[in-house]
This record gives structure tokens, C-alpha cells and sequence, in this order.
């Protein structure tokens, strides 16, 4: 099947937070949105099939997991990422930022020390500070237009006191996926530390320009038994709604401790809707992933090559995986509250403020490119137009 992801849909008046909130996030309503990491294409078809032959049977009472859906995730997991589990290692969770915060509530103590990589997804922020958590910051270096973890840095801040670190994996704002041997250099220094990981993996199935994603949790036996792995198909397939995750964790301990954190709050059992999108999608996304890769590589592409040309002051970070662009607004001299002036009032376009991001976040903005290219194309002369203007009236 082909799908068209030229079609605009009309998101306004459905709850959506992308939408809706517009006028309280930005002061407007006007304003055409690109922030919040939801697309703007229609959920996959085999997944609204599902969901309408579930409503046939018209009581919506507690539920359990669907039998086989276990071995259909690690079915997933083999096929897209060569990575083998088995399926008595996975939970299902209510989500991925929710079981952050089950994790630092599960694995660490009130005023024990999490490691963040900035600038990084912001409510990783939040799981660690909200529960008495300590956050300790590894600043990621931008060099050559990727992002590189810093392992001196690293090496130098970890203490008797730091207990986890926060990976993310691919990583959101900046793009960047994440190689073997980074990756095993970070796993060696949480073994030798007793660090334990939990690498947010939600984004992993969108590998852009012959990227490949490698699971920490993949590299070895040793370096799974430290790694609790946090993944959905809500990015992948636009579910986010849905309000359902699940996690890989091969320890048991680990598995039993989390587990029952989750039992505590009742949350170990998902929701009818997300459980039957999620094997929907495992079960006949393949297709649908490869479409809408291409269409995400055919934007990056054509906002790189539209920055370049027309926007030159503009850099962007190039992702390699992810549908977020990290863009560089530096070199403007715009204090970061004059550029999201700038942008909100004079472009009309809602990016993601870089600096809810963290240290590293100061000059930049987030784009979410998983729209019709009509949308941000639309996006991209209104704000051409805006810097045509501030130039004239700067000449004047």
C-alpha cells in the first residue's frame, strides 16, 4: 500500500496538545506548530483497523496482555535492531517518561546522583528533580555538526553518590545515533562505577540515511544485566495518545524491582487501546516504516538544502535518526527570549525553545519535520520572510 503523506489533516478542535495548546504555549493561536514530537500524518490504517475491531465488542472492562504479544515485540526487536530477547524480559508500561520516573523511584534513593547527557529531551530533567534526585550534567560536545559524548567529563563528575545515568538513544534534540564503540565505552564506565543505565529507546526504530540503532542492552550479557531499556511504537507508527511502552530488562532483579513499582500504582497492566496498537503495529508495520523514512529523509534533505540557500545564518544539526532538527540560531547575536520573540511574533512558527533543553541548549531551536512538505515548506518562507524583513528595516 501506498501511503500519502502529503495529505494535510486537519488537527484543530481534537485535543491535540501540538494544536490546541498553542495559544498557551506560545501566546497565539495562530501560530503554525512545529514543537511537540507527535506527526502530523494519519495513524497507520492496520493500527485503526485494529482499534475499530476491538470497539465491535462493545464493553471496554479491565484487560490482560493479548496472548503471543510478548513474542511479538521480541519478534520486532530481532527483526529491526538484530537484537534477541526473550519475552518473559519484557513489562508493559503506561509510558516511556512515566517509567522514567518509576525507574529513578525503583533503582535510586532520595538525594542520589542521575547523569543527564545535555542538551537532551527536557522531562529527563523533570523524573530526577520531582522524585529528590540530583541531576549531574555530562555535557554533550557539537563538533563538526554531530554530537559526541564526553567520557573525560564523565569520568571526572561521577562520585560515591551517582547511581544511574539517563541515556538517550537515539538522542532528542541533537540527532546524533549513538555508535558500538561510543556506546561501549559509556557501558564501561557504568560497570566499573555500578552505574546503572536506563537507555530511553523510543526513537530507535527511525534510522535516517543508513543509520543503524544498537541497543546498549545488545553489546553483551554483562552490559544487558546493568541496562533497562525503555521503548514503544507511539513515535514510529504516531500513537503517542495512546499512552503505552514497554521495557527490556534481562536482569531479574532489575525486572522485579520495577515490577512492583508498578503494581504500587497499579499501572502494570496498559490500556485495551495502546495494547492493541502496539501488536498492530509490530505485527504489519514494516512497510508503513520504510515509507515514512523516506518521506522524513526527503524533508531533512529539503530543509537543508532551503537553509543552505535561502537561511544561510541557520545551521543545522543533521540528524541521524529521529524526526527532531536541531537548529543553530547562534550566529543571529538574538538572546534567546529576542529569537523566540522573533520567531513566535514575527515568523509565526512554534519551534521547541533550545533551552528548555539544558546547558548547550542556549541559541538553538527543535523542529519537528514529520508533517507534508507543504507544512513546512509553508513554515520555512514565513520564516525567510521574517529575516527579509528584519534585514530591510535593519538597512533602513
Amino acid at each position: 500500500m501506498k501511503y500519502d503523506f502529503d495529505e494535510v489533516v486537519d488537527r484543530s478542535d481534537s485535543d491535540s496538545v501540538k494544536y490546541d495548546y498553542r495559544n498557551l504555549l506560545f501566546g497565539k493561536s495562530d501560530v503554525l506548530p512545529f514543537w511537540v514530537a507527535d506527526m502530523d500524518f494519519k495513524t497507520p490504517d492496520f493500527i485503526i483497523e485494529a482499534l475499530k475491531k476491538r470497539l465491535d465488542h462493545e464493553i471496554l472492562g479491565y484487560t490482560s496482555l493479548p496472548e503471543g504479544l510478548k513474542e511479538v515485540i521480541a519478534g520486532w526487536l530481532i527483526r529491526q535492531h538484530q537484537w534477541e530477547v526473550q519475552p518473559d524480559w519484557i513489562t508493559i508500561n503506561p509510558g516511556v517518561v512515566p517509567t522514567l520516573a518509576f525507574c529513578v523511584l525503583a533503582y535510586t534513593k532520595p538525594g542520589d546522583q542521575v547523569i543527564v547527557q545535555p542538551p537532551v529531551y527536557f522531562p529527563f530533567f523533570y523524573v530526577i528533580e520531582n522524585n529528590g534526585r540530583k541531576i549531574v550534567h555530562n555535557p554533550l560536545q557539537l563538533q563538526q555538526g554531530r554530537y559526541f559524548m564526553d567520557f573525560t567529563d564523565l569520568k571526572r563528575k561521577i562520585n560515591s553518590r551517582t547511581r544511574m545515568i539517563l541515556l538517550c538513544n537515539p538522542h532528542n534534540p541533537g540527532g546524533s545515533v549513538w555508535k558500538r564503540e561510543e556506546l561501549s565505552e559509556l557501558a564501561a564506565i557504568c560497570r566499573k562505577h555500578q552505574i546503572l543505565i536506563i537507555s530511553d529507546e523510543i526513537h530507535s526504530d527511525l534510522m535516517l540515511f543508513g543509520n543503524k540503532h544498537i541497543p546498549v542492552a545488545s553489546l553483551d550479557q554483562e552490559i544487558a544485566a546493568n541496562t533497562v531499556t525503555c521503548l514503544s511504537s507511539s513515535k514510529t507508527f504516531n500513537t503517542a495518545g495512546l499512552a503505552i511502552s514497554y521495557t527490556v530488562i534481562p536482569d531479574q532483579q532489575l525486572r522485579y524491582d520495577l515490577a512492583n513499582m508498578l503494581r504500587d500504582f497499579h499501572l502494570s497492566h496498559g490500556n485495551i487501546s495502546g495494547l492493541m496498537a502496539l501488536e498492530a503495529a509490530y505485527r504489519h508495520g514494516k512497510d508503513w516504516l520504510r515509507q515514512i523514512i523516506q518521506y522524513l529523509e526527503d524533508n531533512i534533505d529539503w530543509l537543508e538544502g532551503f537553509l543552505k540557500n535561502r537561511l544561510p545564518a541557520i545551521r543545522m544539526i543533521k540528524p541521524e535518526g529521529t524526526f527532531l532538527v536541531w537548529l543553530d540560531f547562534s550566529e543571529l547575536g538574538l538572546s534567546q527570549k529576542d529569537l523566540n520573540r522573533f520567531l513566535i511574533h514575527q515568523a509565526g512558527i512554534g519551534l521547541s525553545d533550545g533551552e528548555l533543553f539544558g546547558p548547550g541548549g542556549q541559541g538553538f531551536q527543535r523542529i519537528n519535520i514529520a508533517c507534508p512538505r507543504s507544512f513546512l515548506m509553508k513554515g520555512m518562507e514565513q520564516m525567510e520572510g521574517a529575516f527579509n524583513d528584519r534585514n530591510n528595516e535593519k538597512e533602513s
